[in-house]
């Protein structure tokens, strides 16, 4: 597929068959992740069937996660996330963000388009991730983007991202306009990635420069949105899951034509997930 084609970074994330190799991890009886044979051998105490790993309580796998970090399956991250068996549904255990991936349990996150309207037309903050960071380091990103933690709404974890990534006020950062979600299954060093991303649209003032408070971010630049675009096209340069956001963004405001050959393939594809 050609460099230009900005295709490729949707199926980039579409990686993952499931089960493919997998075994079912179940929590009385309901999947909730997806485990490989090998991990699932390290795992002491459970029943095993067909297929499965059946867990009897939610405090089993918290356990069991414990057990793998102390091996060095996983990085600790320090952070709970909510385990669901489906979007919306009942919390049935909290994991720490780091076990996601080795158990193949779904996350959620959001993901902020940083949008300035101009004479000139559409432009867009964009944030390079700081090199020291553990996924993607040096990779472009969103103005504002993470993880929704345990007993968060993606509203509240917008909120606080976006005080702790870019300084935006509360009272600003609350304007920002929900426009749909973005699901993709995929293979990544770290494990399986099944996740669930909340977008956002935040129109900014002109006279607004966010600025990296945490040290996630090395620093953010404006860009026009036909920059983006291109960036897009011709490299790898931003985190893979900001791309597909990207091309929604493109899409939904017409800087891609979504009656066109490209614009109802990108369509489809994102829909796909």
């Amino acid at each position: 597929m050609p460099a230009t084609s900005l295709l490729r970074h949707i199926e980039a994330c579409h990686t993952a068959r499931l089960p493919g190799s997998r075994l079912a991890l179940r929590i009385g009886g309901v999947t909730v992740g997806w485990i490989q044979p090998a991990d699932a051998a390290l795992l002491e105490g459970v029943r095993r069937e067909p297929g499965a790993v059946e867990l009897e309580t939610a405090a089993r796998l918290t356990e069991l996660a414990e057990t793998l970090a102390a091996r060095g399956r996983f990085r600790p991250r320090g952070e709970a996330f909510d385990v669901r068996a489906a979007p919306g549904g009942p919390v049935l255990a909290r994991i720490d963000r780091g076990a996601l991936p080795l158990f193949g349990i779904a996350a959620e996150g959001v993901h902020v388009n940083g949008v300035v309207r101009r004479r000139s037309g559409l432009h867009l903050w964009v944030a390079r991730r700081a090199a020291d960071k553990a996924l993607d380091p040096g990779k472009l990103d969103h103005l504002v983007a993470g993880g929704i933690p345990a007993g968060l709404t993606p509203a509240e974890t917008l909120v606080k991202e976006a005080a702790e990534e870019a300084g935006i006020p509360a009272t600003l950062a609350a304007q920002a306009r929900a426009v749909g979600h973005i699901a993709y299954t995929m293979e990544r060093p770290e494990g399986l990635r099944r996740d669930r991303l909340h977008l956002f649209d935040l129109e900014l003032p002109d006279d607004f420069t966010p600025v990296p408070m945490d040290g996630e971010v090395a620093g953010f630049e404006l860009w026009p949105l036909a920059r983006v675009i291109a960036a897009m096209r011709e490299t790898d340069d931003f985190k893979f899951n900001v791309n597909l956001v990207l091309i929604d963004l493109a899409l939904r405001l017409g800087a891609i034509d979504p009656a066109g050959r490209e614009g109802r393939a990108l369509r489809a594809a994102l829909d796909a997930g």
